[in-house]
């Protein structure tokens, strides 16, 4: 969906809605010098806790200062955030997931530079590098990395992978072959919930990455490159050749991630392997610790024939990043606001709920966050998710165009043109 019919949906929402936004149940505001409006998306799980724990010790520190704390569900928020921008409504802080709207926001003016807060007595230190790096744009620090090492990586059923005799691949033509043994013993390789289409866009950008690296993407987003570079004509063509082999589940493009379609598969022991994020792990202790029990990760395999490094990592290094609002009337205490959330009592939270938190030191008892994390900290460079390094209209494109070349219903080289396009006139434009 396009920005501008987010906008269009969303400002009809506030319109029906007399200006009350119905998920969050709180109306909007920029707050007042002694009260903060603060957004979160962590609805689920330990998450709405976690929150409100770390506003409720910010208060107890600022007993002057009444903060409200806003849960509002993923999908409703991208388009809840954009009114809120659009009508200057804008809490005190709020979130982005970095790269492309972070930037919009940095270069509109909506989002303060946080450059001397992060500065001072050396507060940025005490986070990963690569954390602060995809905070920063222009030179500038403009917001707080929060909530989860979030990497994407491919998680396996070690008990299938034994049973038939299937050594962790590490390589393209390894993968393959360990898809085939499967399938010759009725066992799907791979889950896929693909109605939300960014879980398909995990699988093109490990093959992409894997055969081009890190710059045809870069290229093709400055515009000294082009989305009809070879390496994601290959990635596309590479998918229809393992749908056409059986290598997901039927019905993949029609099933949920969200409601967590996929994991079942995976969790009957129907499907062997399953690429997704890291908050997976969690998912799984929750969900089906019997499954969480006998499940390993490993690295998306080394292409032969590709230059990408295989120890790239694909995701982000802080998933949430949190801002505060140009026209917060007080802006200080809303970085204070922030900071309560990553703390250390924070953090201390956030490694109970099996998450990565990205500062430096942590450390981490579960053998799979573990591992991820020594894959994070031996990475090159890490790929941002393309949805999220894009525009919004641009990864509207991107994902659209990806569940197309799942379907088989548009051609790698007819959706590379169509990323293109789209990508040419938002530069255009800018």
């Amino acid at each position: 969906m396009s920005l501008k019919r987010i906008l269009f949906l969303g400002l009809l929402t506030v319109m029906a809605a007399g200006l009350v936004f119905a998920a969050g149940g709180s109306q909007a505001s920029g707050g007042s010098a002694n009260s903060l409006e603060i957004w979160s998306i962590q609805t689920t799980g330990k998450g709405p806790g976690i929150f409100e724990r770390a506003v409720a010790r910010f208060t107890a520190d600022n007993p002057t200062i009444k903060a409200n704390l806003t849960m509002i569900v993923n999908d409703a928020y991208k388009q809840k955030i954009a009114v809120a921008l659009a009508s200057g409504q804008t809490p005190d802080a709020f979130l982005s997931w970095s790269g492309g709207p972070m930037y919009e926001y940095a270069k509109n003016g909506s989002i303060v530079d946080l450059t001397s807060y992060m500065n001072a007595n050396n507060y940025k230190d005490k986070f990963l590098d690569a954390a602060i790096a995809q905070a920063t744009y222009q030179g500038k620090i403009w917001g707080l990395p929060m909530q989860n090492v979030s990497v994407c990586t491919v998680f396996y059923n070690k008990e299938l992978f034994a049973k038939y005799n299937i050594a962790v691949p590490t390589t393209i033509r390894e993968l393959e072959a360990a898809c085939d043994t499967l399938k010759k013993n009725g066992i799907t390789p791979f889950s896929l919930a693909n109605k939300t289409q960014w879980t398909g866009s995990m699988y093109f950008m490990f093959l992409a990455t894997r055969r081009g690296g890190t710059q045809p993407f870069i290229n093709a987003v400055d515009g000294s490159g082009t989305f009809l570079d070879p390496a994601f004509i290959y990635a596309g063509e590479k998918l229809q050749e393992w749908v056409n082999k059986g290598y997901f589940n039927t019905g993949f493009n029609g099933l949920d991630e969200d409601s967590g379609q996929a994991r079942q598969i995976l969790y009957r022991g129907e499907a062997a392997m399953h690429i997704m994020g890291s908050w997976f792990n969690s998912s799984a202790l929750t969900e089906s610790p019997e499954f969480a029990a006998k499940m390993g990760i490993f690295k998306f395999p080394r292409d032969e024939q590709g230059s990408g490094n295989p120890n790239t990592v694909i995701g982000t290094v802080g998933d949430n990043f949190y801002h505060v609002a140009s026209s917060s009337k007080n802006q200080a205490k809303a970085f204070e606001l922030i900071s309560h959330l990553i703390d250390d009592n924070g953090i201390a939270d956030a490694l109970d709920d099996g998450r990565i938190p990205p500062v430096k030191g942590v450390k981490l008892s579960d053998p799979i966050l573990a591992e991820l994390f020594g894959q994070v900290q031996a990475a090159p460079d890490i790929q941002l998710w393309y949805d999220q390094s894009l525009s919004p209209e641009v990864a509207d494109v991107h994902k659209v165009t990806s569940q197309e070349i799942f379907g088989g219903t548009l051609s790698p080289r007819a959706a590379a043109q169509q990323l293109q396009d789209a990508q040419a006139a938002y530069l255009k434009k800018k």
